[in-house]
């Protein structure tokens, strides 16, 4: 393949990569983002609107001069993503258009990442299944983005946590191979991370921290507009820095982790050991009902402002925090988000984080940090998955 050829479809990619997140585009602004000239920007834009993958879609709102015209991507344009989102008991599935449309209902698996005797295979087997029964033509599908707790290198596409593969595959190549189509890795707090920069709170920020509040407890860093891996992939693993009063075991294997304090599976095990010492609560009821997960009770019950829930909460919020004002003096970031599935307690976690942080960090550099809510809920980690797909196909 020529030098010229390679070039034009990697601006092409990034064209298409662009009018992805930002939804709608002038050329001048796909000149400025991609920093290629106009007129060579103009020429691969019309020659994907001869493909269908994009559409102009009218004028932009005056601003006094010439409007230009809008470009986005098409949605009717049948080409697809599969965005995997897992976390340690379930894993969840949808498909994405590039117009980041749903195109089916969400697919749910039980699966226990911890249990030794959990198999790819059973993973593999959903992905496969769940295509096959959408309808969709493999060959529209542009790839496979799956976001997975763990130690995770998303460039060598192995997890040294979890699913084992043969000896010779990475995990990434493992996939590939079984579901026959590109397929891309990455944990899930840098996942989410991407997403709060992409489509969310952090967008157009240069220094950010996003928390992952879910089974575990994640971060991940954005430094300079971009998301922070560190020197070997692994930057990030918040919830392992040694700051819980009690002695309980993480999954890691190590005692005194955040984690043992501010995990959502640890809250909802808290609350089912005060009942169980005759605490009452409105989560007698709750738990009794098998159809969810102790944990979505637990939240369930936070939003519902049950006391019991409310302060097993705010001592985990405030044990987060206080980690929160560690990473504030190291990194003086511009905002924290929280996000991931905890932020649906978002509202009465803040109060007990903020009184952590108050006490805990120098008010000078606490006040040069502000502290959102993130928008996207759950579906920030299947966007982001999605969004692997989008980073690394050349969309030949």
């Amino acid at each position: 393949m020529s030098v010229i050829i390679e070039k034009g479809q990697r601006l092409r990619a990034d064209i298409i990569k662009h009018l992805y997140y930002k939804k709608a585009l002038s050329l001048t602004d796909l000149s400025k983002l991609t920093k290629k000239s106009l007129p060579l920007v103009t020429s691969i834009v019309n020659g994907l609107i001869a493909e269908g993958y994009i559409l102009e879609q009218g004028l932009a709102p005056s601003t006094g001069g010439r409007r230009p015209s809008m470009y986005l991507l098409n949605a009717d344009h049948q080409k697809y993503i599969v965005a995997v989102a897992m976390d340690q008991l379930i894993t969840r599935l949808t498909i994405y258009n590039l117009s980041r449309n749903v195109v089916i209902p969400m697919q749910y698996l039980e699966f226990d990442m911890s249990d030794e005797n959990s198999d790819v295979s059973a993973l593999i087997d959903f992905i496969n299944r769940s295509i096959d029964a959408s309808g969709i033509n493999r060959k529209n599908i542009v790839g496979v983005g799956v976001g997975m707790p763990g130690f995770v290198n998303a460039e060598l596409g192995v997890n040294l946590s979890y699913l084992p593969v043969k000896k010779g595959d990475t995990l990434r190549e493992y996939l590939s191979k079984k579901i026959k189509l590109p397929v891309s890795i990455d944990n899930d707090s840098s996942l989410i991370a991407l997403a709060e920069l992409n489509f969310g709170e952090a967008i157009d920020l240069k220094d950010a921290m996003v928390v992952n509040i879910g089974w575990g407890t994640g971060l991940g860093m954005i430094m300079d507009g971009k998301l922070y891996r560190g020197s070997s992939g692994y930057a990030g693993e918040f919830s392992h820095i040694p700051l819980s009063d009690s002695n309980n075991l993480c999954s890691c294997g190590r005692r005194g982790c955040l984690e043992v304090d501010t995990s959502l599976l640890v809250m909802a095990e808290k609350a089912e050991k005060a009942l169980a010492e005759g605490s009452e609560s409105n989560m007698k009821e709750l738990f009794k009902d098998k159809s969810k997960h102790p944990r979505d009770h637990f939240i369930d019950a936070v939003i519902a402002q049950d006391p019991l829930a409310i302060s097993i909460l705010s001592k985990a919020g405030f044990q987060l925090g206080k980690g929160l004002a560690t990473l504030i003096h190291i990194l003086n970031p511009e905002c924290i988000v929280l996000s991931g599935r905890g932020a649906k307690a978002g509202q009465m976690l803040l109060p007990s984080i903020q009184q952590a942080i108050n006490q805990f960090c120098i008010p000078r550099i606490a006040g040069q940090t502000t502290i959102k809510l993130s928008t996207l809920t759950d579906e920030a980690e299947l966007l982001a998955a999605a969004s692997l797909i989008v980073e690394h196909s050349q969309f030949e």
